[in-house]
């Protein structure tokens, strides 16, 4: 299989670290990274064929009130349902429009904060992994939740665990972490 190069700029916070694992998840998984100076991008892009992301005026870039999470969902039609709602989050804690999603807000407190502790930018995407993971499994799980909730409302505590952590199964829920 093919590995793509992938480039944007260094210093990576909540859309550029959320667009490799959804990268990685649903579009290459073998992809490789490059994080450079945003006046290095062109460049890397000319000598390495990298596919920018994240970076001002490229095509999986920001457009309007959309993040690069956003641009790379529509390039390549992903259409999962908790997918979509993921990008929600994402957008919003990118973004100054923290009414979309209440999560965006502790996302991007993690962030922040992650920035803080990592060495580099591959450290953030490798441990920001689990954090994009758990918000797509929180994000399906919110959806089967809406979906049987008379069901549901018919259960106890550990019922309603177990029937739900079943219903995840079934979806084929692959984590991020399963692919590397």
């Amino acid at each position: 299989m093919l590995t793509l190069k992938w480039v944007t700029r260094k210093n990576v916070h909540v859309d550029r670290v959320a667009c490799p694992w959804l990268i990685r998840k649903f579009v290459d998984p073998n992809a490789e990274f490059i994080f450079v100076p945003v006046e290095k991008i062109e460049e890397t892009v000319r000598e390495k064929g990298a596919i920018p992301f994240d970076a001002p005026g490229v095509e999986l870039g920001h457009k309007g009130d959309k993040c690069s999470f956003d641009a790379i969902i529509e390039k390549y039609h992903l259409e999962d349902e908790a997918l979509l709602e993921l990008a929600k989050i994402v957008r919003a804690a990118d973004t100054e429009d923290k009414k979309l999603a209440p999560e965006s807000i502790g996302l991007e407190a993690i962030a922040s904060g992650s920035m803080m502790i990592v060495k580099d930018d591959r450290e953030a995407i490798e441990k920001g992994k689990h954090i994009y993971d758990s918000l797509y499994a929180y994000c399906k799980l919110r959806i089967l939740r809406e979906k049987h909730k008379k069901e549901l409302e018919k259960m106890d505590r550990k019922q309603r665990f177990e029937f739900l952590k079943k219903k995840m199964k079934n979806k084929k829920i692959i984590l991020f972490s399963n692919l590397t």
